[in-house]
């Protein structure tokens, strides 16, 4: 009896870039389809700056105030309600010189951040696309 002790033939190993093409592919349908494109908010917003020296002087202005309650008062009046409706109504109201009309949104720190957004959105609505944010400089808030 004889045994064949012969070594099989070896074969040549080879990469299948198939495979790996296949999976980058998905990979990349994948991030185009999850990707969210963020359209930015249609109004314009001006910022102002925290530490500034100058406060700007606006004539034709309107003061939104939010408490860290909730509530509301336009230019030192008492809004009736917090919904939309009601600081559009006020905004109206207020806001004299039109379109030109500056608002400038005072809200407590700690006011949750739905009460200035609805304040934003009832600017908005009321056709008032100039919005700026009250701020207090780092001395003043140490001082207090």
């Amino acid at each position: 009896m004889r045994l064949h002790l012969r070594r099989p033939a070896r074969e040549e190993p080879e990469i299948n870039l198939i495979a790996f093409i296949d999976v980058l592919l998905v990979i990349l349908i994948f991030l185009m389809l999850s990707t969210t494109y963020s359209k930015f908010t249609e109004m314009q917003l001006r910022l102002p700056v925290a530490d500034a020296d100058a406060q700007r002087d606006y004539p034709r202005e309107v003061i939104v105030a939010v408490s860290s309650d909730g509530n509301y008062s336009v230019n030192r009046s008492s809004v009736e309600g917090r919904s939309v409706e009601a600081v559009v109504a006020a905004l109206l109201q207020a806001a004299k010189a039109g379109k030109d009309t500056v608002v400038i949104i005072s809200a407590d720190a700690s006011a949750r951040h739905q009460s200035v957004v609805t304040v934003m959105e009832a600017a908005r609505r009321a056709g008032l696309t100039q919005i700026t944010f009250a701020t207090q400089s780092s001395a003043q808030a140490g001082g207090r």
